[in-house]
């Protein structure tokens, strides 16, 4: 299984990186496709910490 955490992207987006995900870890591991899992987890910047600081207060201050 292959975990993403990330910022909310589209719909479109999480298809190709699941479909680039999938192929590279396929070819690496010499594994069919339809065994590969890919889990996307959407995080808010509220719940998500850099060095100490929340992103969403990271984001304030590169607006301000």
């Amino acid at each position: 299984m292959i975990r993403v955490d990330g910022p909310k992207i589209s719909v479109d987006k999480k298809r190709e990186l699941a479909k680039r995900l999938t192929e590279a870890a396929a070819e690496i591991y010499g594994m069919d496709k339809e065994h590969i899992i890919v889990l996307i987890r959407e995080n808010e910047p509220e719940n998500v910490s850099v060095g100490g600081e929340l992103i969403v207060d990271r984001q304030q201050k590169s607006a301000d």
